[in-house]
């Protein structure tokens, strides 16, 4: 295991603590400009985290949710959703996770999703696997979209797009549909347990880590245009190899001619 994870596995142990302590108990809701709620454990948890990466590398860049960017030029820069899923956290269903990734000159090289309510921690690092709970995972091989699972998350804007009867005929042809979200449906689609997740309506910091470990397992993480990643990215088409490309050409029909 190298440094990074290593380092970003104690952080997100120690998130956990903190997180746990508070689940389910009394503490304040507030809400941000964004109509997003926050609380004393969204804060503290980054501040835990944040501590203990900047101490073990003080020389790296920290993009959080709660704090924003500093040295956002480092040449590694980390990524971190102290709880992704504040409003699940907030009614007490365990729907919420922690998601650490380190980019280094704008490519994503490690990631950590821990997920304190359900016991899960998912890690990989580029080139060296992705595991869950210890374990080395692996996507399953589906290459035909008449055997796959298909799970859906946040899809608002693409509802109100043009490639909303795309995904209707999608949906209509594959061979099981879910709507897991959040956390959940990328550690089961790296475990082998779905084939494919769509996405849109996304930030960076909740998906940074998810694709590490998504993309190690054997799988393709891009947006629904079939870009790679950046800060900026919003949406998300993950998939099995094969199954990633039929995805990208039924999502986005005018490119198959």
């Amino acid at each position: 295991m190298n440094a990074f994870v290593e380092t970003a596995l104690e952080a997100a142990t120690a998130a956990a603590e903190v997180i746990r302590r508070y689940y389910r108990g009394e503490f304040e809701v507030e809400i941000k400009s964004d109509d997003s709620p926050v609380t004393v454990a969204d804060r503290e948890s980054e501040r835990v985290i944040r501590e203990c990466l900047l101490s073990a590398f003080p020389e790296h860049g920290f993009y959080g949710e709660e704090t924003g960017r500093s040295a956002a030029d480092a040449d590694y820069l980390w990524l971190v959703d102290p709880i992704d899923g504040t409003k699940s956290f907030v009614a007490g269903y365990g729907m919420f996770s922690t998601q650490i990734a380190l980019m280094h000159r704008g490519r994503l090289i490690a990631g950590v999703s821990s997920a304190p309510a359900h016991d899960e921690m998912a890690w990989a690092a580029m080139g060296e696997g992705a595991f869950l709970n210890g374990e080395p995972i692996r996507m399953r091989r589906c290459e035909s979209i008449g055997d796959a699972a298909v799970s859906t998350g946040n899809i608002q804007s693409l509802a109100a797009s043009a490639r909303w009867a795309c995904l209707g005929d999608i949906l209509a042809a594959v061979n099981r549909t879910r709507g897991y979200g959040d956390y959940y449906h990328y550690h089961r689609l790296a475990a082998g347990q779905i084939d494919a997740v769509i996405e849109s309506d996304v930030n960076i910091l909740d998906i940074a880590a998810l694709a590490v470990i998504v993309e190690e397992a054997g799988g393709r993480f891009t947006d629904l245009d079939g870009a790679p990643l950046t800060l900026e990215t919003r949406s998300v088409l993950a998939a099995t190899p094969a199954l990633h490309a039929d995805l990208l050409l039924r999502l986005n029909p005018e490119n198959s001619s």
